[in-house]
């Protein structure tokens, strides 16, 4: 699949990663509070800003600091073919405290305050907008920079100061004074400062007004809309609209569309609540708008499939446009079947043309003009299929990976255990499959195997790649740790450079 990102031949060609920051880098035996865990990582569109938020509610924000350096420069550098070799870097924004615990009195129930997801808005007037959500509600901040006001050009000269005190009140003096009918004060030493506002006779040839001047700037961010009291269920998803007015939040069992300017009512559009609930068979995972179309947006659910819905067609939803699942293999089902089947993620690419999903095993590309099957699967971690006991025990077999894609749809990333991810090409002919340590040496996980013929992605229905590793060892002989877990990671939009989330460490790569 290439998308105008360049030839094939050019996109067969694996990357190199390097390491490029981190932000909250851990020491040796260092214990990390929970509430400092990455739960949530966003690029905007422009990709000069990131938004990570944590466990304990708050929104970070980082700017990209190299493109401004050589701005200017850029066109020369092009024209004389010359590569900029210095590698994205950014730099800590601000922050801001975006959800607080909360507890429902009414169903005894305590709301987390972990931020779920985050999305960018468009920005307006050199100020950043963004939507955060925790559980139950959905937050719209403002971000921007606001000039702070100081006085200056008193009217009093500092050496005539009296001691510390305000250089003008209206506090009474202490020591008492003889007043005249008409309210003056006989008792009055001209030549000296004064606490009070009187003036001598004749004025003050030297009078000046105080001026007030705005020096510097400060970062403020402003909750500008709060949109609750919407879900009964725990929101999973919030989206944007391309349109740039509405967006859509899902829980488990429903889909809101909302007017960004309107937080005191949304619209149902999609609802799978059987009327006994006894009948449930599958709940919604994921949601996202389509990235051109403004009437058309997808979900996931736990059984594995993706539906495909046109807002034109009615009110609420109910039937989708289309469906997208992979059929079963006779002999394979087991107890764990349905569990990994789940997707816990879906992304569409940049064009709109295929929809990513992430279940527990693998990443499935979609082709949204055929239906019958995904187009290219990739094993992200096989060798833990023997293990599925242990990791239904441990609970680690419902953890909820993300997934992203390249800005030209020829690469695709998510993340697996011991704090590794993985990046698979899917652009045609490309066999790329690599490993990568969210530590400063990404490239250390390598393992060597034989090169596979490349295969064309347009001539088959459906493509299976299987990653690099396929022992439960990794490549330094250690056992995976199923406790450093690497759930959360995002793909700049226009550059091969990632970020992702290894407990309260925030990594980036670039290639």
């Amino acid at each position: 699949m290439d998308n105008g990102g360049g030839s094939s031949e050019a996109a067969a060609q694996p990357l190199e990663w390097k390491f490029s920051q981190v932000f909250g880098e851990r020491t040796a035996g260092e214990e990390v509070q929970e509430v400092d865990i990455i739960s949530a990582i966003e690029f905007d569109k422009s990709g000069d800003h990131l938004a990570t938020g944590d466990r304990g509610g708050r929104v970070v924000l980082f700017e990209r600091t190299d493109t401004r350096d050589n701005g200017g420069q850029r066109r020369d550098l092009e024209m004389m073919d010359y590569s900029m070799s210095r590698h994205p870097e950014f730099r800590y924004k601000t922050e801001f405290q975006s959800h607080e615990p909360e507890f429902d009195y009414l169903k005894s129930l305590e709301i987390e305050e972990k931020i779920n997801k985050i999305r960018w808005c468009q920005s307006a007037n050199s100020a950043l907008y963004l939507l955060s959500t925790n559980d139950k509600t959905i937050k719209l901040w403002k971000v921007q920079e606001k000039k702070v006001k100081k006085v200056f050009d008193w009217n009093v000269h500092p050496e005539k100061a009296a001691g510390n005190g305000p250089i003008f009140g209206s506090h009474v003096s202490a020591i008492p004074k003889s007043y005249m009918a008409n309210g003056g004060c006989g008792e009055r030493n001209f030549g000296c400062a004064s606490n009070d506002s009187s003036f001598p006779p004749g004025g003050v040839s030297s009078l000046r007004l105080p001026v007030v001047t705005s020096q510097e700037t400060n970062l403020v961010a402003g909750c500008r809309r709060i949109y609750a009291h919407a879900h009964d269920y725990h929101i999973n998803s919030i989206s944007n609209n391309s349109d740039g007015e509405t967006f859509i939040s899902a829980d488990d069992l429903r889909i809101n569309l909302w007017n960004l300017e309107i937080s005191n009512q949304s619209f149902n559009i999609v609802d799978v609540k059987p009327a006994n609930m006894e009948d449930l068979t599958e709940v919604i995972t994921s949601a996202e708008f389509h990235p051109t179309h403004c009437n058309m947006l997808a979900y996931s659910s736990s059984k594995g499939s993706i539906r495909l819905i046109d807002m034109r067609q009615s009110a609420l939803c109910d039937t989708h446009s289309k469906l997208f699942e992979e059929q079963e293999a006779p002999g394979t089902r087991s107890f764990f079947t349905e569990i990994i089947a789940s997707i816990s993620d879906i992304k569409f690419a940049r064009n709109g043309r295929h929809i990513l999903s992430r279940d527990y095993m693998t990443l499935k590309l979609w082709d949204i003009n055929m239906d019958s099957g995904p187009v290219a699967t990739f094993q992200v971690h096989e060798h833990l299929r023997p293990k599925l006991c242990d990791l239904y025990e441990n609970d680690s077999i419902f953890d909820k990976f993300e997934c992203c894609l390249s800005g030209d749809g020829g690469r695709v990333a998510t993340g697996s255990y011991s704090n590794l991810f993985r990046v698979f090409g899917c652009s045609e002919g490309s066999a790329e499959s690599t490993t990568l340590e969210a530590s400063k040496n990404p490239m250390r996980r390598q393992v060597q195997t034989p090169s596979r013929p490349s295969r064309p992605l347009g001539s088959l229905s459906g493509v299976v790649r299987r990653g690099a590793d396929n022992s439960a060892l990794d490549a330094n002989g250690n056992a995976f740790d199923f406790s450093m877990k690497l759930l959360h990671l995002a793909w700049h939009p226009s550059e091969n450079s990632i970020a992702c989330a290894a407990s309260n460490s925030l990594y980036m790569y670039y290639a």
